[in-house]
């Protein structure tokens, strides 16, 4: 079990992340590539917002499942609501003060070709395909 304080740039947004991390992930979905995320996945419970809840944006996209919240002073990215797993976050590791990536395995993800409606969905896409 690890646990880590986390933050934006500008330090507006402040969380923590108590957590047992099995891996390092990146997507290759245009959002994730762009923004060069590396991510671990824990659930809801693990992550506690400490404060700048009142900084935070949010930014959907296709299906509108994702949420994905960044500082709306600094605008980094900091966590997202997952979409396959939405009772998961992805925190930016990048965002985490002592985190050391190298400790974990790293998995690519594929993102890109999570459609908005895929009724043939493959098993590891647990969550939801269409708009809630």
């Amino acid at each position: 079990m690890g646990a880590w304080d986390g933050s934006c740039h500008c330090g507006a947004v402040r969380f923590r992340v108590v957590a047992e991390v099995e891996e390092v992930t990146s997507c290759d979905c245009s959002l994730c590539s762009r923004r060069n995320a590396r991510m671990i996945k824990v659930p809801e419970a693990a992550l506690t917002l400490l404060a700048g809840e009142e900084a935070l944006g949010e930014y959907r996209w296709n299906t509108g499942v994702a949420r994905h919240f960044f500082c709306s002073r600094c605008g980094i990215y900091v966590f997202h609501r997952k979409r396959a797993a939405p009772d998961h976050y992805g925190v930016n590791i990048f965002c985490l003060e002592g985190f050391d990536a190298s400790a974990y395995p790293h998995r690519a993800t594929e993102g890109v070709g999570m459609s908005v409606t895929a009724p043939d969905a493959r098993p590891e896409w647990p969550g939801p395909r269409a708009p809630a």
